[in-house]
């Protein structure tokens, strides 16, 4: 069984913690998908993550195209994973179930920590797996780099 690990951002945007995060998990050997609530947020990130220097590329693509399943990083806004991913990566308050939890190695569920929503949103995602019996870490980067601040299960 994988576990959930939730990213509460405050002084790092999505677009810099994202690419740090799939690096991480390409270098652990996993494909990803990353999921997002709305179509259009995929594309912004795929904007961002074309972003990168030559040094930092990140393969990806979106969702819907001839070659998913050959994609380290799959951008979707769907419940599908065609490219066998090991990590999910939910973005915006995308819809993450216990189950997909106990299938995959990781699943992150990143949130702005500036937004009172989106806080919201996260803690209910908490209460939902670690009810179910996912274990889950709470990390936060209020100090300036990424701390441990929850652990269950």
């Amino acid at each position: 069984m994988g576990n959930a690990l939730f990213y509460h951002l405050t002084r790092s945007p999505l677009e810099a913690t994202l690419p740090m995060l799939l690096a991480k998990s390409l270098q652990a050997g996993w494909h990803v998908v990353v999921r997002a609530r709305a179509a259009e947020r995929l594309d912004w990130l795929d904007q961002k993550l074309w972003l990168g220097g030559e040094e930092s590329f990140l393969p990806h693509g979106i969702a819907g195209g001839p070659h998913d399943a050959l994609q380290p990083v799959l951008l979707t806004d769907g419940q599908e994973a065609p490219n066998g991913a090991q990590c999910l990566m939910a973005v915006d308050g995308a819809e993450v179930g216990p189950e997909e939890c106990r299938a995959l190695e990781r699943v992150c569920v990143i949130f702005d920590g500036n937004d009172p929503a989106a806080v919201e949103r996260a803690r209910g995602q908490w209460k939902a797996l670690t009810g179910a019996g996912v274990p889950a870490q709470y990390w936060s980067e209020e100090s300036g780099r990424w701390q441990k601040k929850a652990e269950s299960g």
